[in-house]
């Protein structure tokens, strides 16, 4: 039996907005998108049994289709002729689930990944993309990583040049927020803001990091809901402890500040834990492909 490695690196929100709702269910988006250091550690052990499953540490980790790294690996083998191909996809989970993070969308984007280098990079990068496309609408962006403007439903991808150094502290507290739950809302609620796309995608050209902070905002913040002032109260504490810039990602419930001085972020992370469930400290990470 053949066992492969990867890592399925976590991303973050640099900006967010939504900007009318589809006939088919979706919400068309403009993002703006960050791979950090923050990662799953995926083992997928192949053999000839033709069934694919997952173990996680995490109890509540589903093992069959519902968990996306199946769904992509099945649709990798289906794609390439496999069918008599299985795997055990083990997972060493490390982003915090319901965070607005994508970590399912990673892990099923570390899959398609070590599948396509073990077998001989079968598919080229657009086959990935569109495999990544079916697999989920976060799984494209994983795929390749790096920092992007994302569009559509989050698989009309951008390349933008990478985030200027900086060290970023991720928090997550108890709760999770229901992504279903936050689009109603939002198609219920007229949107007072909306974030600088154009200002951000200028200041990343210029590798103007202080720019791209200010810039930050996703829409989902706007939303009536008692929970987002625990994310701006940790916003504030985030900025308070010398954060140039902070933001809730994705849906939620995670919020994450950038900082110019490592020792004031691990200060800061440091602070932060004794208030909030999840705190770590991340690094921005380059293209994966």
């Amino acid at each position: 039996m053949n066992t492969i490695t990867e890592k399925a690196y976590a991303k973050l929100n640099i900006s967010l907005d939504v900007s009318k709702a589809r006939e088919d269910g979706y919400h068309d988006m403009v993002m703006v998108m960050q791979t950090v250091s923050l990662c799953d550690e995926l083992s997928i052990t192949l053999d000839h049994t033709g069934v694919v499953r997952a173990e996680a540490d995490l109890r509540y980790i589903p093992r069959d289709d519902r968990n996306l790294a199946v769904k992509a690996a099945k649709l990798y083998f289906a794609r390439t002729g496999r069918e008599e191909t299985g795997a055990v996809i083990r997972m060493k989970k490390r982003i915090p689930v319901g965070a607005g993070m994508a970590g399912g969308s990673s892990d099923a984007a570390a899959v398609i990944r070590a599948l396509n280098r073990t077998f001989g990079q079968e598919l080229t990068k657009e086959e990935m993309m569109a495999l990544a496309e079916q697999t989920g609408s976060d799984v494209a962006f994983c795929v390749v990583g790096g920092t992007a403007l994302a569009e559509g439903r989050g698989e009309i991808l951008t390349p933008l040049r990478d985030m200027p150094d900086c060290t970023i502290v991720i928090c997550k507290p108890d709760y999770s927020i229901s992504t279903p739950e936050l689009f109603r809302a939002i198609d219920r609620e007229k949107l007072r803001i909306h974030p600088d796309t154009a200002g951000i995608l200028e200041a990343i050209r210029e590798g103007n990091l202080a720019q791209i902070c200010r810039r930050m905002y996703n829409v989902f913040e706007d939303v009536p809901d008692r929970r987002m002032k625990i994310i701006g109260g940790i916003k504030t504490k985030l900025i308070n402890k010398g954060a140039e810039g902070a933001v809730m990602t994705g849906t939620g419930s995670a919020v994450f500040g950038i900082f110019t001085d490592e020792n004031t972020a691990k200060k800061a992370c440091s602070a932060m834990s004794k208030e909030v469930s999840f705190t770590c400290v991340a690094k921005p990470v380059g293209a994966l492909l």
